[in-house]
């Protein structure tokens, strides 16, 4: 199975079916199969077609599509389904225990600073 044939499509509105998401696709190409993915958190799909040009002409010309009013997000998938069961993960970013709890990105120090200044009181920040 190649991987050049499934295309990703994200941003699907929440009563979305599969019938719906092939009719989008249909025009593209012979489609393969549709898988929908509803269970948890917002809709997805792949959508994988018998040849790869056709899921090419796919991802060019649905994304950014204004779908029920959802702007699609077409591309083509990360990764192939035969690493999609792995445990490799990609390391996760070094968080202090501030950012951690508040689910802040990890601050980063940079060569600039900001001077606030009153006529009363006057206070740098590095």
């Amino acid at each position: 199975m190649d991987g050049d044939c499934r295309v990703y499509v994200g941003n699907l509105p929440p009563d979305v079916r599969d019938n719906e998401v092939e009719d989008l696709f249909y025009k593209y190409g012979r489609i393969r199969n549709v898988t929908l993915k509803t269970r948890r958190g917002p809709p997805f799909a792949f959508v994988e077609f018998d040849d790869p040009r056709d899921a090419a002409d796919a991802v060019h010309g649905r994304n950014g599509y204004n779908f029920d009013g959802y702007r699609l997000r077409v591309e083509h998938p990360r990764d192939n389904r035969d690493n999609r069961n792995t445990f490799s993960r990609p390391p996760r970013p070094q968080y202090n225990s501030y950012s951690f709890r508040h689910g802040a990105p990890p601050s980063r120090r940079t060569e600039h600073r900001v001077i606030i200044s009153d006529q009363r009181l006057e206070l740098e920040i590095f």
